[in-house]
């Protein structure tokens, strides 16, 4: 396979993704995204901690997620845990009434 051609899959790859965001966001309560990676949830914890030599990071838990990545094996996920010392931002997604 060719570099164009792994580009344009690449390509391919991005838009069915970006569809299926726009299908399902409406579903979802947050929006949340993290250096790697862009979930929805429907639940989250976040907690705030330090390790021995006194650098911050996150242990981010998330409940029933849609998970944007291009190579990732499930999109679906019912939990997962990310660990980050980037920043992590969380966005409630305000309700049609």
């Amino acid at each position: 396979m060719g570099a164009e051609e792994l580009e344009q899959k690449e390509t391919a790859l991005e838009l069915e993704l970006y569809e299926s965001y726009g299908e399902l966001v409406h579903a979802y309560q947050y929006i949340i995204h993290t250096e790697r990676r862009m979930y929805l949830a429907n639940a989250h914890v976040l907690k705030v901690c330090t390790n021995d030599a006194g650098d911050v990071y996150f242990d981010l838990t998330i409940e029933d997620a849609w998970v944007w990545d291009l190579y990732g094996q499930a999109r679906f996920v019912t939990q997962a845990r990310i660990l980050t010392f980037k920043d992590v931002n969380i966005e409630e997604l305000a309700k049609p009434e």
